[in-house]
């Protein structure tokens, strides 16, 4: 595969201002499969010069006109599916089908955003005093950083770029490290489509806190949109805090699945495979805790088991494979510390718990029952295909358990009764749920979390608010 491997600034492909490269890993063959440039400081300070240049044109553009871009983006964007599929499962090691899956998440974003941008609305009021008009305005906010994670190489970034883009704004992409290429893919694609030069900006880089700390302290970057751990986000957030940057903060979150004792179990249990092994576990949106009602614990972990085991492990390219490798060798030595730590308190595994020896990065499905509330897998988020099970009499002491964390990300619950299922969903403290639902992920929807999972909202009409200032001019007329 031919692969763009150097920075895009201003319309062009660049090296490093030093010339430094890093490799990029297949995690099913462990083999380097490229060498990327590495952005320095001089580098994303020209990125920035240039964005801020390019974005006072494209903030005058006609809503229109930004609109058609992003349409012909889609377009492209459409008619390469298979290769940024491929592009996705070579260095994020995903398999196929969910590569497919989050490629037409990725694209769909463009559709929608070509839609919304021409939905810019204001508002005239007359003031309580009579004494003037009050006029609200939506104006691009400025240069706008994006800071995106490796699980989802193209949806992180098209979901923050189509609304940036929409909104009249110009953007620096910092992609992971470890995946890279399909940003710069991305990139090349939105170019063919018309995105002007300079609008987009790509710069990845090994020197990730080097450099995003320099494009945090220009003073024409107004805009910072993080997707990561919440341990990143909180240094972000006070490294922003010394020149007041805007912040938008997807996080870490901690997921509980909630199986209520009227639930259909087959229908929950597919949920759960939804839930949880979507992108192989590696998901901020990903089941975490499972929490099966006393009367229906044996038959929904012992169907769950079942389905987990006879998932096919492969590489993500192999016909038939459900389940890819994990990214790298330190994903599977976190995700064995929290399995080791749950067996070692008492847990039983019904299926998997052990990496597999083999080539590449590879950790099977794996199920524990039993889980006992000190083990260390309930506090933290494993990011991998792992789904410990606990079994609980009481709504109220389940509900307790579910919100019984930092993170208020995402939320699923299984039962047949609407009204439960709606006055659990109020009480459950979470910024999405899915009510009978293994999957919320929607362009069209508003996606984000409550307490350490983040601020702001991704997707939907706010999404692209994130990317806008509110004016307001008193007139009198």
């Amino acid at each position: 595969m031919p692969m763009k491997t150097e920075l895009f600034i201003g319309g062009e492909w660049c090296p490093s201002s030093d010339g430094a490269t890093f490799p990029i890993e297949d995690p099913s063959t462990e083999e380097t499969i490229a060498e990327v440039a590495s952005a320095t400081v001089e580098d994303v300070t020209t990125a920035v010069e240039v964005a801020h240049a390019a974005g006072i044109d494209w903030a005058r553009r006609t809503p229109r006109e930004r609109a058609e871009v992003l349409r012909r983006s889609w377009e492209l964007l459409r008619s390469r599916r298979e290769e940024i599929a491929e592009y996705i499962v070579r260095e994020n090691g995903k398999a196929l089908p969910d590569a497919y899956g989050e490629t037409d998440y990725a694209i769909e974003f463009f559709r929608w955003y070509s839609e919304e941008a021409v939905r810019n609305y204001g508002e005239i009021l007359t003031s309580p005093s009579g004494g003037n008009r009050i006029v609200v305005l939506q104006q691009p906010i400025g240069v706008s950083v994006l800071v995106t994670p490796w699980n989802y190489p193209a949806a992180m970034a098209t979901r923050k770029i189509a609304p940036a883009i929409a909104a009249g704004c110009s953007v620096i992409l910092k992609p992971a490290s470890d995946t890279p290429l399909t940003a710069l893919l991305v990139a090349d694609i939105l170019t063919e489509a018309g995105v002007p030069p300079g609008v987009m900006n790509v710069v990845p880089s090994r020197r990730s806190g080097e450099v995003v700390g320099a494009m945090l302290h220009h003073p024409q970057v107004r805009k910072l949109s993080f997707t990561g751990s919440t341990e990143v986000g909180r240094a972000l957030l006070k490294e922003a805090s010394d020149c007041v940057v805007n912040c938008s903060m997807e996080l870490g979150g901690n997921a509980p699945f909630l199986v209520f004792d009227d639930a259909d179990i087959d229908a929950a249990v597919q949920g759960a495979m939804i839930a949880k092994m979507r992108n192989g576990g590696e998901a901020c949106t990903a089941a975490n805790r499972f929490y099966a009602h006393e009367s229906v614990y044996q038959e929904f972990t012992e169907k769950f088991a079942s389905t987990m085991a006879a998932m096919k492990v492969g590489p993500g390219l192999e016909p038939g494979v459900e389940l890819g490798p994990m990214v790298n060798a330190s994903a599977i030595k976190d995700i064995d510390r929290l399995v080791e730590d749950a067996k070692g308190k008492g847990s039983t595994v019904l299926t998997g718990g052990a990496p597999l020896d083999r080539v590449g990065h590879y950790y099977p499905p794996t199920v524990l029952g039993s889980v006992p509330n000190e083990a260390d897998i309930l506090r933290e988020e494993v990011f991998g295909p792992v789904a410990p099970v606990v079994s609980f009499s009481d709504d109220d002491e389940v509900i307790a358990a579910a919100n019984d964390t930092e993170y208020g990300l995402v939320s699923y619950l299984y039962t047949t009764s609407l009204k439960r299922g709606m006055s659990i969903s109020e009480r459950l403290d979470a910024g999405m749920i899915g009510l009978n639902r293994g999957l919320v992920s929607d362009p069209a929807a508003p996606f984000g979390g409550t307490k350490q999972s983040g601020l702001g909202r991704e997707g939907s009409h706010e999404g692209m608010l994130e990317y806008m200032e509110t004016k307001y001019i008193a007139v009198e007329w």
